[in-house]
This record gives structure tokens, sequence and C-alpha cells, in this order.
């Protein structure tokens, strides 16, 4: 059994979509498809909900056009007029719910997490209905049933243990060819809507996989792989054919968008071999990302990049010799739930500088002058900024 996930832009045209098709339908073994939303179409339900937020008429012009868009592709893809017909009810069905909600926002001018969460989530299940349409033989699995999360830090994250059962019990007797919407998910407690994060259907995919012991993960997206670097930069990238695990997380953490990172984790655990593949381009060998690289004998395998970030310092002269400083640093940050990608220290210790996204750089300053007050009322160390 396979998982194949295939992103927004292998669902974001004609010509992508029934590139997908003709994927999906050439394989032999049992397959489960996640799809995200049509590319461009989740920054255009976000983008939509603050202009209602913002009692911006413009809103309805938005969403007309989201409408149109999902409309024309189904005419353009669909054939069969009875399967078109029971699929256009559906999506005006979901369209009907979505103008609800937007109208919503719009009055009383309110646009909480649990509702910004109930509208991005629109933009996969429209997708996975069409493709669960399109593909003959296929049948869609809702993930809002056995993809659960949890609150932590006021933050939704995976209950792994609750999702692993679910699936399980979802797919017990699935068909040749499954199709799930891919990033959304929902409370294990309340049953409201979340999801996984940005890049989460390829999460949503490697959950799957896992879970049911699948033999490879597929990726399928616009490029032919992990390439050695940035080709719109490095005009001479070509692509990795082999990368383990580790080097694959790396790559991803640091600016290769090819794969969401905490997709490696969940298939690295049972050695599930991923294999990052081009829709575009099917016949390419991609890239496989697997426990160990035989024959490697590059000592550099990829340069990359990341945006987005700032670097706060925590030094002092206190900090020289003293046990401890570091551990009240992240144990600070990680019950705030902030998250840090990088961490240098200078040799005399003197200095910790640490790496955490720009959307948290500020709440991380806070709460390290808060863990450090008294050293920096003493002026042992120096307030962060």
């Amino acid at each position: 059994m396979k998982v194949l996930k295939f992103g927004g832009t292998s669902v974001g045209s004609v010509e992508s979509i029934l590139s997908l098709k003709k994927i999906v339908e050439g394989e032999n073994d049992d397959v489960i498809v996640v799809v995200s939303a049509l590319g461009g179409i989740t920054d255009k339900l976000i983008a939509t909900s603050k202009l209602a937020l913002g009692g911006d008429e413009s809103y309805k012009a938005e969403f007309e056009f989201m409408q149109k868009r999902h409309y024309e592709m189904v005419d353009a893809i669909i054939d069969d007029e009875e399967k078109k017909s029971g699929l256009l009810h559906t999506i005006d069905r979901l369209f009907e719910e979505l103008k609800s909600i937007y109208y919503g926002v719009y009055l009383i001018h309110d646009l909480s997490p649990k509702i910004q969460a109930a509208i991005v989530s629109y933009g996969e299940r429209l997708s996975s209905h069409i493709v669960a349409t399109l593909v003959n033989g296929a049948k869609r699995y809702n993930s809002l049933d056995f993809i659960k999360t949890i609150k932590k830090h006021g933050k939704n994250v995976l209950d792994s243990e609750v999702t692993a059962n679910a699936v399980k019990e979802t797919f017990r007797n699935r068909t040749q060819k499954s199709v799930v919407p891919g990033f959304i998910s929902t409370d294990r407690n309340t049953g409201e809507i979340t999801n996984l994060g940005r890049g989460g259907s390829d999460y949503t995919a490697s959950i799957i996989a896992a879970a049911l012991d699948a033999e490879v993960l597929e990726i399928w997206t616009d490029v032919d792989g992990f390439m050695t670097a940035d080709p719109k930069v490095i005009h001479t990238a070509y692509t990795i054919n082999e990368l383990s695990y580790v080097e694959a997380m790396e790559l991803c953490n640091f600016g290769a968008k090819v794969v969401y990172p905490p997709t490696i984790y969940p298939v690295c655990v049972k050695n599930i071999p991923i294999k990052v593949k081009n829709t575009f381009n099917p016949d390419s060998a991609g890239t496989t990302i697997l426990s160990h690289v035989e024959n490697d004998s590059k000592p550099i395998k990829g340069i990359s990049s990341i945006k987005g970030t700032t670097l706060i310092t925590v030094a002092g002269l206190s900090m020289v010799g003293v046990i401890g400083v570091n551990r009240r640093i992240f144990t600070a940050l990680a019950e705030n739930g902030i998250s840090v990608f990088m961490v240098s220290q200078a040799s005399s210790e003197n200095s910790t500088s640490i790496g955490v996204r720009d959307v948290d750089a500020e709440e991380a300053v806070a709460v390290l002058n808060n863990e450090f007050s008294k050293e920096i009322r003493t002026g042992a160390m120096f307030p962060m900024h």
C-alpha cells in the first residue's frame, strides 16, 4: 500500500489535476491519495476573511472568484454528467456554508482562531471532493473524522495515539483508491475544526503512512525533487537522487520547501521511504529519502537558506562557568510554546545565540527578559532586544 500526497500546484490547474488522475489510476497497489487545496486557495480564503473582518464588501467578489475557479475546474475535467451533477451539488453546499461564515464575520467584525480554522478548511474539503469524483473507483474519506489534535501552549498539536488508532479503524476496509483532504483536523475533546499548520497536507500523508505501515510515502509536487541549491539562485543546481532522513530534515528546516519538516518524523520511525516526485514530469526519478544512503561519497549534499528568522543573543558575564543558564533559556521558551531552530554558544560561555521565527521573536524576548530579570537588574546580564 502506498500513500500519495499531491500539493496545491498538483491540483491547481486542469493539466496538473489530469496528470494526478493518470498517476493514481496507473497504480496497481492500493493507494491513499492526500490532497491540498487548489493552488493559492488557502491564501485567498485567509485574505477574504480579513476583508470581511474589516467590513470591506469586496470580500464578496473574492468569494465569487473562488467559487468560479472551482466550478470552472469541474466543468473542464468531469465529463460524466451524473457525476458532475452530484459533485456540483456538494460544492454548492460547501460554498453556501462558507458564504454564511464570511457574512457572519462581516456583520460582527470577529475572526477568532476557531472561525479562521473553519474557513481555511474549505480549501481541502472542496479539492478532495473534486479529486475523489475525478479518479475512477475512488472513495473519499473525511480526515476531520480521524486526524485529531489537542491544545498545548495555545497551539493545536497532533494527538498521535488517538489519531493512529482512528486511522487504522477508518481504513481497515478501505477501497483500492482512497482520497483524503490534507491539512485539516478536529480537536479531540471539543470536535472543533483545527489544522496541522501550513504544509500540513504533507504531515497528514505521513501520519497515515506511518499508522498503516505503508510501503512508501510519495510527495508529488512541481519540482523533480530536492535540489543541490535553489535553481533560481544557482542555475547549475541539479536533483539529489538520495538523502537520509537527517539530511532531508536539515535541508527542510533551512529553507528547502520541498517537504514540510514534521512530515519526516512519523515515517522515519517506521523506516518508510519518502519519494519526492514531479506531477508535471512523472517519469523523473525524483529524490528518495531513506534511513541510510549507500556509497555516499559527497560530503556536501546541498545548500539552502531560511528567511523570516530572528537571532536573539542572551549575554552577560554572569553566564561564564554557571551551570544551568541554557536550561533556563530553553525551559522558559518551551513553556511558552516557542520553538528554537538554531543554537550557538560563545566558547567563553558569556553568550548564547538562538534562532526563532520572526512571528515568535517579540514574545521570546519578553519571556527571556522576564526569566533573567534579576540578573538584568543587577547588571550581571544584558537586556534582550
